[in-house]
């Protein structure tokens, strides 16, 4: 036993040498490194090793002799930090692009000073790096192949910042070609989640070449409710604060309005789960926002099914959305549930998918949704419901399958954006 179980509490621990070194966040929102003697691990032996920084999520450590890996998240993005043990020095792992993911791979050899990690961004493949800890050398070791005549240098990425209605900087990664013009006129799909302190990391797509090579700019709006930002990030996102998470959206959105990557008639919005409540609250309060929108399995019947204790995942989501038994969360989720807020308007073209077999978001959601959309739209864009029969919440199985149905949604977003030459 090392310390009992707290409310709230957490840690995970590993062993250094003489000593256990501890990650918690007792005492440190965003969590903090601490160390105990191996002799006696109890909280009162334990010291600080790295403290808590304001902004700076420490995620998991990766031990080895004489350096410690930080995995840890700070300013939207997964980085790799390195402690040297004997001097207490740390340095951030450089990475080649703005907006990237890196995070450890095997390193089963703990008196070894070299560290290999994974590394990504918008317009890396996924790859294995050797990074001597002690130099700051990086070793390419292997890097996906992408078929077709991929050259990454036709692509940039880009760490873009929007500002909130209530003053937050709201980080956007974005990939494009990089010889479009920025003319205010490129088609755009912008992504989002929002939800569970999940991050929607910024990670190479094969699948999006197709669009990108068409003109196309994709962004992700790291919005609140997500964990791209610390543990505040998602708490600020989350409960009462829910409707940070639309407002971060549609702030990123007018952002890309602003510095001309695009605009409403050009701009398709997408989002999955959690992410096509999201999705399903922007349409509703800003169905002008965008010209298409596709929405994958949504949570949009959010009170019906809160208040739905039969259904096997309602009282655990009480720790994400409430318990609406509380008349202050009723009132909440009364707010902002998609489809307690569809109203009269002209809405953009939609598409809406359900899986028959899906256990998380039931079917009827979706298609009730649909329903009640199609009978308040003034407008004369298509609003259509896919019902996957033989899928669940994560779609089709199988790696054809689910080609097939990137496919379909990227022929719907082109089949409704202007897309015409600038």
């Amino acid at each position: 036993m090392i310390e009992p179980r707290r409310q709230d509490i957490e840690y995970s621990v590993d062993h250094q040498e003489d000593r256990f070194l501890i990650l918690t966040n007792d005492g440190a929102r965003d969590f903090r490194l601490m160390a105990a003697p191996v002799s006696s691990p109890q909280r009162k032996s334990w010291v600080e090793v790295v403290p808590e920084r304001r902004g700076v999520r420490i995620n998991f450590t990766d031990v080895h002799k004489d350096h410690v890996v930080l995995g840890q998240r700070s300013d939207g993005l997964q980085r790799l930090e390195v402690l040297n043990c004997a001097t207490g020095e740390m340095h951030m792992v450089d990475q080649p692009d703005d907006a990237y993911t890196a995070f450890p791979g095997s390193n089963p050899v703990y008196e070894s000073a070299v560290m290999r990690f994974f590394y990504t961004s918008l317009t890396a493949p996924f790859s294995a790096v050797d990074y001597d800890m002690r130099t700051r050398v990086r070793t390419l070791v292997k890097e996906q192949p992408v078929r077709g005549g991929y050259d990454r240098a036709d692509y940039v990425t880009e760490r873009l910042w929007a500002t909130a209605a209530d003053g937050v900087r709201v980080p956007i990664s974005l990939v494009r070609r990089r010889d479009i013009e920025l003319n205010g006129r490129n088609p755009t799909l912008l992504y989002g989640y929002g939800a569970y302190e999940a991050s929607t990391d910024p990670m190479f797509d094969p699948t999006r070449l197709s669009m990108l090579d068409r003109g196309f700019v994709f962004a992700i709006a790291h919005v609140r409710g997500g964990g791209e930002m610390g543990r505040a990030w998602y708490e600020d996102g989350k409960f009462l604060n829910k409707v940070n998470t639309f407002m971060d959206f549609m702030a990123c959105a007018t952002h890309l309005f602003e510095y001309r990557y695009t605009e409403p008639r050009k701009l398709a919005i997408r989002g999955r789960s959690a992410g096509g409540l999201l999705i399903g609250a922007v349409l509703n309060a800003a169905p002008h926002l965008c010209a298409c929108a596709v929405v994958q399995v949504p949570f949009v019947d959010v009170v019906t099914t809160m208040l739905d204790e039969t259904v096997p995942l309602t009282v655990t989501e009480y720790e994400e959305w409430g318990n609406p038994n509380d008349i202050e969360f009723y009132e909440s989720m009364k707010s902002y549930s998609p489809y307690d807020n569809v109203r009269p308007a002209e809405y953009p073209a939609m598409l809406v998918t359900a899986g028959l077999n899906d256990p998380r978001v039931s079917y009827w959601e979706p298609a009730k949704w649909v329903a009640k959309l199609r009978q308040a739209n003034q407008g004369r864009h298509p609003l259509l419901l896919q019902t996957q029969m033989g899928a669940g919440h994560s779609g089709p199985s199988g790696r054809y399958e689910s080609w097939r149905e990137e496919a379909f949604i990227t022929a719907f977003v082109l089949s409704q954006l202007d897309t015409s030459a600038a």
